[in-house]
């Protein structure tokens, strides 16, 4: 069994999770690329070695219960053990999503992904982060996930969303209620705000680099014991719920 750190980053193929992917082989940890496409995730994993980091393919669909069982099974029989989850696949659900008109399968695509993904892949993983002697999980969640925010009506708050920003509010307060569960673990569960990136997400249009975005995952990623969990946190400091 490996004596090496091993993460598990979802949705690490591209923008903000290859950056965190990148930045926890960078430590000298052994890091699983979770990601559906055959194709982008072993480009990913190939770009990853070559920069020296130890990098291992996970196909992984966080809506497929099979999916996210053969993920287990992998990290099992790699490592034996899980010491960092990183939830960070995600998808908008698709638009328009003003609330009065939006498709309601926009709603389910938005919650099935980002917030049911994750406590299906959490729930299978924690066999495994209970063998960690520093198990941390990351929710990647937004600053539109802050009902502060949202309430405050300013030109922060993001365009009219029904799906994507609910949901990501919605992890919010799952994460919140893994911390819960898991205080008494050593597990330290936190939802992670990177800020508005420039991903394939939004088009490209965020104003910071996804390397920047990846900085607070990784940070609660290393967090020490007695760190804080159950909290919503950026590079500036907690994020209000």
């Amino acid at each position: 069994m490996s004596e090496t750190t091993i993460a598990l980053v979802t949705g690490a193929n591209k923008g903000i999770g290859y950056e965190i992917a990148a930045g926890l082989g960078a430590l000298g940890w052994s890091v699983g690329v979770g990601a559906r496409d055959q194709g982008r995730r072993e480009a990913a994993v190939e770009k990853l070695r070559a920069a020296g980091v130890e990098a291992f393919g996970v196909p992984l669909d966080v809506t497929d219960d099979d999916a996210v069982a053969a993920a287990a099974w992998l990290i099992e029989e790699r490592a034996g053990r899980l010491d960092v989850l990183v939830n960070n696949a995600g998808v908008t659900g698709g638009g328009p999503q003003e609330p009065t008109t939006a498709d309601l399968a926009a709603v389910r695509r938005a919650v099935e992904t980002n917030v049911i993904g994750v406590i299906r892949l959490t729930n299978a993983m924690l066999p495994l982060l209970r063998r960690s002697a520093s198990p941390r999980i990351v929710n990647m969640s937004s600053t539109v996930g802050s009902l502060t925010r949202q309430s405050g009506y300013g030109d922060d708050t993001g365009p009219l969303s029904v799906a994507y920003a609910p949901s990501k509010t919605f992890l919010n307060a799952v994460t919140v209620q893994y911390a819960k569960e898991l205080r008494d673990t050593g597990i330290l569960v936190n939802a992670a705000c990177p800020g508005y990136c420039a991903t394939d997400l939004n088009g490209f249009r965020g104003v910071r680099t996804p390397e920047q975005g990846a900085a607070i995952a990784i940070k609660l990623a290393t967090l020490p014991g007695d760190g804080p969990t159950g909290g919503f946190f950026d590079d500036a400091g907690v994020v209000p719920w």
